[in-house]
């Protein structure tokens, strides 16, 4: 649940980034400024180089970045499954859905069978005891 958790906040956190961008480059755009928004899609990457993981650590807060490292380690061995350069929504959606399918999914499945405590079946009949 933790762990899903991890993911899951990571990825939301990624998604606010993209939409606060999105909204400040439909502003420059009616307002008639060519420029666009910096964009943060470098940082957002999961499993990032040490130079970009450098770079986030002085853009992010600290209880971001932990979730961010959390995420990092989560999604690392799905981190290289697609090769899409441009599109970092593509880089953050599937590694992150195979995360939650893992730990998610299969740590529940796990869990539940797992032993539990031994209930005494009863008929209605029977005085409790």
């Amino acid at each position: 649940m933790i762990a899903s958790a991890i993911v899951l906040l990571s990825f939301a956190f990624f998604a606010v980034d993209q939409f606060s961008e999105g909204s400040e480059n439909q502003v420059r755009a009616l307002q008639g400024d060519g420029s666009r928004a910096r964009s943060k899609a470098l940082v957002d990457q999961p499993s990032p180089t040490p130079a970009v993981e450098r770079v986030r650590e002085r853009v992010h807060s600290g209880a971001r970045e932990a979730i961010d490292d959390g995420n990092d380690l989560l999604v690392a061995p799905f981190a290289g499954i697609l090769d899409s350069d441009d599109n970092v929504w593509a880089k953050r959606l599937v590694p992150g859905a195979l995360a939650l399918l893992l730990y998610g999914l299969l740590g529940m499945l796990l869990a539940n069978m797992l032993p539990g405590p031994k209930h005494r079946v009863q008929d209605w009949r029977e005085a409790p005891g």
